[in-house]
């Protein structure tokens, strides 16, 4: 049985989180989660990550709607970093776009790639 505690931890107890669309392959968001937000993940099947600035746990839609499923967790080589391969359902980002990362920098520019949702 996989353990959460196996996992390496910052000092503050977290393991960044990368959320990615389980069908298209598409980085969706980066956020953080402890021990027992990697456990409650494993056992709802609802992406449940650690908000920093409100020192709780934040079921990914509760308020929004906005659910992922978990799909698939991946632990990579370090153990310092997971994967959350997820069923996304609407846009991902607090902004209203499918993915947190709708901004690029070409030719020295930052740009805006995505728009809002619908």
């Amino acid at each position: 049985m996989f353990d959460p505690l196996s996992l390496k931890y910052d000092a503050a107890g977290l393991i960044p989180a990368i959320a990615q669309d389980a069908g298209t392959g598409e980085v969706l968001m980066m956020a953080w989660m402890n021990a027992d937000a990697v456990a409650r993940t494993l056992e709802t099947g609802r992406v449940t990550y650690w908000s920093r600035s409100r020192q709780a746990f934040w079921v990914k839609g509760e308020s929004s709607g906005h659910v992922q499923a978990l799909v698939e967790m991946r632990v990579d080589c370090d153990r310092d970093c997971l994967l959350v391969r997820v069923d996304q359902t609407g846009p991902a980002c607090h902004t209203n776009r499918r993915s947190c990362f709708y901004r690029a920098v070409r030719d020295g520019a930052e740009v805006e790639i995505m728009a809002p949702m619908g």
